[in-house]
C-alpha cells in the first residue's frame, strides 16, 4: 500500500556542475525535493519505487544497481540507483543505462544519503494512456505492505518566450491546475489531465503524475505543495503526499 509519495521536477540543472554560474537558481528547488526525501524517509517504507518521464515511448523497469550518467550532458558525472547490484547477475533492465529523469532521482538519493529501503525504478512514456498509467500504479502499490512513491517529471515548458516550447497561453493555467491537484492530493484531478494538452505543452510529468494517482487510490493521502515555479520557462513543482 501507499505510505507516501514526493512530487519532483527532472531537470538535469537541478546537478549545480551542470547549470555551473546558474546553479543557486535552483537553491530552493533543490531544497524542496530534499524536504521531499525527507518525508519519504520518515514513512519507514519496505520498498520505494522512482517513477519518471521515458526518453523514448512505452516504459521499462531498472532494477536497484542500475548505472545513469551525465556525460551527454558534459558533465563527468555517474550514478547508480540505490546500492549496488551484482552486474554479473543483474536481471536485464539494469544493463541499460537510466534515463535522464531517473538519472536525476538517483542524483538527488545519492545527495540525501537515501539507505531506508530498497529501490525500483520505472520510466513511463509520454504515449501511455492514463488508464494504463492508473493500471501501473495500482500495481506498485500491491508490490509491498509499505510503498514510498518518488515521482519525477517537470510541468510544462512553456511558460516564457525563452523556453524550450516558447509561450503558451495555456500553459500557467495547465501548471497552476497541477500544482493544485498536487497540493491537495487530488487523484481525480490528475487521473482527469488531458493528455493531448500535456503533449502540447511538452509537460514530461503527466504520465508519472497519472502512475501516482493510481497507485494512492485507497491510501488517502494528504498533500502538501513545496515549490512551484517556473525559472527557465519551465514549470518545476516539488509536492509530498503522506
Amino acid at each position: 500500500m501507499l505510505v507516501a509519495a514526493a512530487v519532483c521536477p527532472c531537470p538535469p540543472l537541478l546537478v549545480p556542475e551542470l547549470a555551473a554560474g546558474a546553479a543557486p537558481e535552483l537553491d530552493a528547488a533543490r531544497a524542496a525535493c530534499t524536504d521531499g526525501l525527507g518525508v519519504l524517509a520518515a514513512a519507514r517504507p519496505d520498498l520505494l519505487v522512482v517513477v519518471g518521464a521515458a526518453e523514448e515511448s512505452g516504459h521499462g523497469a531498472y532494477a536497484e544497481g542500475t548505472r545513469g550518467s551525465f556525460r551527454g550532458f558534459g558533465v563527468d558525472i555517474d550514478v547508480r540507483l540505490g546500492r549496488a547490484a551484482d552486474e554479473a547477475t543483474a536481471p536485464e533492465p539494469s544493463r541499460r543505462p537510466l534515463p535522464s529523469s531517473l538519472a536525476v532521482a538517483a542524483w538527488l538519493l545519492e545527495r540525501t544519503g537515501w539507505a531506508d529501503a530498497p529501490i525500483e525504478g520505472l520510466a513511463v512514456g509520454e504515449p501511455l494512456t492514463p488508464e494504463r498509467c492508473t493500471e501501473m500504479g495500482r500495481d506498485i502499490a500491491a508490490r509491498a505492505e509499505r510503498v514510498a512513491l518518488l515521482v519525477m517529471g517537470d510541468a510544462s515548458a512553456c511558460r516564457t518566450l525563452k523556453a524550450p516550447g516558447y509561450l503558451d497561453e495555456r500553459a500557467e493555467p495547465f501548471d497552476a491546475s497541477v500544482a493544485h491537484a498536487l497540493g491537495k492530493a487530488d487523484v481525480t484531478a490528475l487521473k482527469a489531465l488531458d493528455t493531448e494538452l500535456a503533449h502540447e505543452l511538452q509537460a514530461s510529468g503527466r504520465a508519472p503524475w497519472q502512475v501516482l494517482a493510481g497507485a494512492a487510490e485507497q491510501a488517502g493521502l494528504s498533500g502538501s505543495l513545496l515549490y512551484d515555479e517556473a525559472p527557465y520557462g519551465v514549470g518545476y513543482l516539488v509536492a509530498t503526499w503522506s
